[in-house]
């Protein structure tokens, strides 16, 4: 368990941050970024359970994804690849399959209840809906960090899935959340050329 007995160190005073490796970084660094996004992320999605108490299913799913993002966050926090990070983050915490096969298996739980899709979704609906689609378009930037950050560094394949996955998961939880689907706000195109 983490014990946290002082909240600030003023370690980052200079503009610095140390990574799981214990390799120190510039704050701007692009794996900073990500794992800032991911944090970012489970921000939103702790706004939207504040309107999910009375669909406890929805609500454990995602506690569950909570508690991954800050699995997420440590494992893209931990580098992966070269010979002094790797022997500092023996053990590290990654993403493993089986979190991606979670969100695998909800999504196809959660979709059978669906209607079919006839349009894109327009962000909105009820409020807990709302919040999901702003946490899916932060998962998706954590995820173009990523992707971005795996042009030049390694990045765990699974962690990677993971975020492709959650952003689904939180679409298709939205729309559960829209009454089934039945509220969902369909785009119209060129609706508003005239």
């Amino acid at each position: 368990m983490v014990q946290l007995t002082k909240i600030y160190t003023r370690g980052g005073d200079s503009g610095d941050t140390s990574l799981g490796s214990g390799d120190r970084v510039a704050k701007h660094d692009l794996r900073v970024a990500a794992y800032g996004t991911v944090d970012e992320a489970n921000g939103v999605i702790g706004l939207a359970r504040l309107h999910t108490g009375d669909d406890p299913a929805a609500d454990a799913m995602l506690r569950r994804i909570q508690n991954d993002l800050f699995d997420l966050g440590a494992d893209l926090c931990t580098p992966e690849g070269d010979a002094r990070a790797a022997a500092k983050s023996e053990g590290a915490l990654r993403i493993v399959a089986e979190q991606v096969t979670r969100l695998e298996a909800e999504i196809d739980a959660i979709n059978e209840g669906l209607a079919p899709l006839t349009s894109f979704i327009l962000p909105g609906g009820t409020p807990a809906a709302a919040h999901l689609h702003v946490a899916r378009t932060v998962v998706r930037r954590a995820e173009r960090l990523m992707t971005e950050l795996a042009t030049n560094e390694t990045v765990n394949a699974q962690a990677l899935q993971y975020a492709n996955r959650l952003s689904d998961h939180l679409f298709v939880l939205a729309r559960q959340l829209n009454d089934g689907g039945k509220a969902d706000i369909l785009w119209e195109p060129g609706q508003t050329r005239t």
